[in-house]
């Protein structure tokens, strides 16, 4: 068990900075669809995209089922936008993961900023799925109803709820053993 803690410390720091920096990216993404769009012409010949534009990140689809450019870089800049904060949330799973391996790697789980992070990480897990409909709502008013298609998975929200439950066995544990320790 001793062994699990630097490998998972590594690949939640990994994760980390991989979803910050596709959180730039996607930023980056969002201004260049509004205000550069001849650069995304570029990519969209070099990449030769489909079309219809078919887009997705942790569970969020969007495809503009209409062929008009400007349409089409309204979609990517909303999406682009959903994906920054999506990553984001996605990232802070990844820091507060990494940092409760750290906190707990020589001594107990059960600490209150362990049980706090926990807490973060089910609100987050939860608020992936909810930033994608939202923003699924966003883009059908903007686009219209008939122009995309959307689709949001719910698994965030099942994964948090079962962290949230977790964070109450956590809180049940740290009070077992602050008992514990008054006793002796």
């Amino acid at each position: 068990m001793k062994k699990l803690y630097p490998i998972t410390k590594i690949i939640m720091k990994i994760l980390e900075i991989a979803n910050w920096v596709a959180a730039g990216l996607m930023a980056a993404t969002a201004i260049c669809s509004r205000f550069a769009s001849q650069w995304l012409r570029y990519l969209t010949d070099v990449c030769e995209l489909e079309n219809p534009l078919e887009i997705s990140v942790y569970g969020f689809e969007v495809a503009n089922m209409n062929t008009a450019r400007v349409e089409t870089l309204t979609v990517l800049f909303l999406f682009s936008i959903s994906a920054v904060i999506i990553f984001s949330l996605l990232a802070m799973i990844f820091r507060n993961v990494h940092l409760i391996m750290k906190k707990s790697e020589n001594t107990t789980p059960f600490q209150k900023d362990n049980i706090r992070m926990l807490k973060e990480i089910g609100i987050f897990s939860i608020s992936i799925p909810i930033v994608g409909l939202v923003m699924s709502v966003i883009i059908r008013l903007v686009c219209g109803i008939d122009a995309v298609e959307t689709s949001v998975s719910f698994d965030g929200v099942t994964m948090g709820l079962v962290v949230l439950c977790l964070t109450q066995v956590f809180a049940h544990g740290l009070e077992l053993e602050q008992d514990v320790d008054g006793l002796l």
